[in-house]
């Protein structure tokens, strides 16, 4: 294999080093994979390293430096291979955004978890209870879309996929021993159907600003004109948006509505180093909110609220009250055995308290938990 040794990782540059490697890795039985992205740093999130594990060897992928990733792609899709990942959702996600890549035959470490009944399930919790390794922290927001890697960054990738598979045996054992493997094979098996669901222009995403719903008109759209400029401005210095000037800052300046550099310096929120160095900006954008007509003013659309069903309410209730006491003898998070959009729609489906057929039809009910909750809904029903 070419590239170069980080650590007792390999760092792949070249395409014929990427080619050299994963050849072995569809041999392995079980891979680990993981992903580092930059979002706290820049405006276009995207994949910055790929890092892969067999038990015995790793290897960290750089995207920036590899134009054909195709062969990764060709190792997700490969049922031969059992792919680790921990909280496989973000990376699923985005390998199919950008690349189309789709994974197959998983192993997520983080809902075999959450079924195991760990109270703690960050990777860190994990690692230090199950396989005895201290997980290092400080590179926790650093900035991947950097080149060069310092080593210790290197080192600290290749410590998430390295320690997965131990952490997989060790976890696998446990559902095997509580009888719920069964359960989280059904949950990785849906992991291969999730897909990017984001857009790449949301023209209300400024509605998205806590506190933004509650403006008046004119305020609204200088916050709108606001969050334009900021967009802007983060996309053409690939900065992220917080980077530029926080939503704090944002909201407080459009409540304001300055017309001058004066009115600027009472916004208590806006910094005087922000206002110094982004005052103009600020000022014109809302003079463009100003400036448009009462027509031309955005308003928040509030859709009639349904109808509210006391009988539906008392329903979930009690379908509730089962469910928490069945996670409690469980020793789950009742959230985790089934979370409450799941409980409405039982409600809603099922009519008679020995609807067995009506439980079969729920696509958000899986089928261990008709198993293992199934009864105690029915009879809550009753």
């Amino acid at each position: 294999m070419t590239g170069e040794t980080a650590g007792l990782a390999s760092y792949i540059r070249t395409q014929q080093a990427l080619a050299d490697a994963v050849p072995a890795f569809r041999r392995a039985p079980l891979v680990a994979v993981d992903t580092e992205a930059a979002s706290f740093h820049r405006y276009r999130d995207r994949i910055f390293l790929i890092q892969l594990s067999t038990p015995s060897t790793t290897v960290i992928v750089d995207p920036l430096a590899v134009p054909d990733l195709s062969p990764v792609g060709e190792l997700l899709a490969d049922p031969g291979v059992e792919k680790l990942f921990h909280d496989a959702d973000y990376d699923l996600r985005i390998f199919d955004r950008d690349y189309g890549f789709r994974a197959k035959r998983m192993f997520d470490t983080r809902v075999a978890a959450q079924l195991a009944g760990e109270p703690a399930v960050g990777l860190a919790a994990l690692l230090a209870k199950y396989v005895g390794v201290k997980l290092a922290k400080e590179h926790q927001k650093a900035d991947w879309s950097r080149r060069p890697l310092p080593p210790s960054m290197l080192a600290y990738a290749a410590a998430d996929t390295a320690h997965l598979p131990p952490l997989r045996a060790a976890l696998r054992e446990r559902l095997v021993a509580l009888g719920r493997l069964g359960w989280a094979e059904e949950e990785f098996q849906r992991l291969e159907d999730l897909r990017w669901t984001g857009t790449a222009d949301d023209a209300d995403a400024y509605l998205r600003v806590k506190g933004a719903k509650a403006l008046p008109p004119r305020q609204l759209a200088a916050l709108r004109e606001l969050y334009r400029w900021r967009e802007t401005l983060a996309a053409k210095q690939d900065t992220a948006t917080f980077r530029i000037i926080g939503n704090d800052a944002l909201l407080a300046v459009a409540k304001a509505l300055p017309r001058a550099p004066a009115d600027l310096a009472t916004i208590r929120a806006l910094p005087s180093t922000l206002a110094r160095r982004h005052g103009s900006s600020l000022l014109e954008s809302v003079r463009r909110a100003r400036g448009l007509g009462e027509a031309e003013l955005p308003r928040v659309a509030r859709p009639p609220r349904a109808p509210r069903d006391p009988g539906l309410d008392e329903r979930v209730e009690r379908l509730k009250a089962a469910r928490n006491r069945v996670a409690a003898e469980l020793g789950l998070d009742p959230g985790v055995l089934c979370g409450r959009p799941t409980l409405e729609a039982v409600a809603r489906a099922v009519t008679s308290p020995n609807d067995r057929a009506g439980l079969a039809q729920i696509g958000e009910l899986r089928r261990w938990q008709t198993q293992v909750l199934g009864d105690a809904l029915l009879a809550a029903l009753g």
